[in-house]
């Protein structure tokens, strides 16, 4: 019993348990900005007409095979990617750039373990090698 209990305190199944929640919420929100905006858009520039393909369908001896509704679940798909690339994926990546950049101008990489370093360091903290610092090199 003490082994599941441990088990379950571990911070990992907390952590799993936030994003999973985290997600659904997330997914939610992202479903209902493509329902409420994205697809009367696309119906705006299509003519106030939205795309449905729910009737399209072939039958083979006797069984019918409803394509369309796939289709719609393709097209919904594809569009909440992209609504998720443009609106999330593509700012943060931007953003984490940015971040990086800043972290680059302070950090340099040790010649000799190369690990990365504070750029004002004299000494390699990982192979205590002896290094000069950014601002005493000759320029």
């Amino acid at each position: 019993m003490g082994g599941f209990r441990q088990f379950l305190l571990r911070g990992n199944i907390v952590e799993l348990a936030v994003a999973v929640i985290i997600g659904a919420t997330f997914s939610g929100l992202v479903e209902a900005l493509v329902t409420d905006l994205v697809t009367p858009l696309i119906g705006a520039v299509t003519g106030g007409r939205q795309p449905d393909f729910a009737d399209y369908s072939f039958t083979i001896n006797g069984s019918r095979f409803l394509y369309g509704d796939f289709l719609n679940h393709l097209v919904t798909f594809l569009i909440i990617a992209a609504v998720v690339y443009w609106l999330i994926v593509a700012p943060m990546t931007r953003l984490v750039k940015l971040f990086e950049r800043d972290k680059a101008a302070t950090t340099k990489q040790c010649p000799e373990c190369l690990s990365e370093i504070p750029a004002e360091a004299r000494r390699c903290a990982h192979c205590t090698a002896h290094l000069v610092p950014d601002s005493e090199k000759p320029r």
